[in-house]
């Protein structure tokens, strides 16, 4: 083997046994591996010798390459490795069999409500699902009766990721999952679909006292023969009673919404100025709460449900306003805010 060969393996081996961080290991990857790295210029020096000369050399050259590569790989791992080890070693010692402290934190208000929301419905028959923070623009709008361009797109100022799907900007994003999960059973074996589907949504929206960004919602539906506005309202004023164990002030008004005909805003009477006016009501005296309304025809045949024969109502209740009614939160963007001071406060009062 060629004695510059033989030196510069020996050199190599020195300079990456003095290697202790990664950093360094890639700077010594550079200097022997690099485009003007030591191994890679032996290369250069081929040109003064014979062509038998030059496949012995042009060999070994190789095989230092890929000893060089396979040891710095080895160093890579070796270094990870006691990394992790640090870090295990640097990590306070604490005693597993000690009991846990029941004071070091709470459950958000958000979650209490849903928790809330979720056993209210569960008692009524409903199954409780779960769902994407991603989904494509056909379960977000064109399921929904919401084709490209429609004007109601506007509506919701939706977050775009590059590979063409999106943030969901509302629970109803899962209807159609939802009617193509159980239409079998209401189909053939005469069950109703009772569903709630709780999730967190996200809009590009100016933030303010009753604004935010990231909120959550929790979608509804029921799917039977001969449902109606009647069992909509049953079934909110009895959730609404039951969260907040009293009797509360509800309204209906119109309300546009594409998967439903026809459409309703539920109002219920702010609680935090009761009912007087103030910026999370926007000084109205209500609340906008719950859109809903009965299921769009053409949103159940896109969940395989012939609208001739079935009915049903779709509700989208806004959990985070909910927890703010419940709990006389001002400010919504106090639940996003991460205060533990202020969310501490909050104790599951079941």
């Amino acid at each position: 083997m060629d004695e510059r060969i033989v030196s510069l393996k020996a050199q190599f081996e020195a300079d990456l046994s003095k290697i202790e961080n990664v950093a360094d290991l890639e700077g010594i990857r550079v200097s022997y591996l690099g485009k003007k790295g030591s191994i890679t210029d032996l290369l250069k020096g081929m040109k003064d010798l014979s062509n038998e000369e030059k496949k012995a050399f042009g060999q070994d050259v190789n095989i230092l390459k890929n000893e060089a590569t396979n040891r710095i790989a080895e160093k890579m791992q070796e270094l990870k490795e006691k990394e992790i080890e640090k870090e295990i070693n640097s990590m306070p010692s604490f005693d597993v069999s000690m009991p846990a402290s029941l004071d070091r934190g709470s459950y958000h208000p958000i979650t209490l409500v849903q928790r809330q929301c979720e056993a209210v419905f569960r008692s009524m028959g409903f199954n409780v699902e779960d769902y994407s923070e991603v989904v494509t623009d056909y379960e977000c709008f064109e399921a929904l009766n919401i084709p490209k361009h429609h004007p109601a797109r506007d509506m919701q100022d939706t977050y775009y990721l590059e590979n063409g799907q999106l943030l969901k900007s509302h629970t109803s994003a899962a209807q159609n999952a939802i009617y193509k999960k159980y239409k079998d059973a209401l189909i053939n074996d005469g069950t109703p679909i009772k569903a709630i589907f709780p999730g967190r949504c996200f809009r590009n929206e100016a933030t303010d006292a009753c604004h935010e960004n990231t909120f959550f919602q929790m979608e509804g539906v029921m799917v039977d023969k001969d449902i109606s506005i009647s069992n909509l309202i049953f079934f909110m004023k009895t959730m609404l009673s039951e969260v907040f164990r009293k009797d509360i002030n509800v309204r209906l008004r119109p309300g546009f919404f594409p998967f439903v005909e026809p459409g309703f805003e539920l109002d219920i009477s702010c609680l935090i100025c009761g009912g007087e006016g103030c910026p999370s009501c926007k000084h109205s005296g209500w609340l906008e709460l719950c859109p809903c309304g009965m299921i769009h025809p053409e949103v159940l045949k896109a969940g395989g449900i012939d609208p001739e024969e079935y009915t049903g109502f779709a509700f989208g209740l806004g959990l985070t306003r909910l927890a703010m009614m419940k709990y006389g939160v001002k400010d919504i963007r106090d639940l996003n805010g991460g205060s533990l001071k202020s969310l501490s406060q909050f104790t599951d009062d079941e």
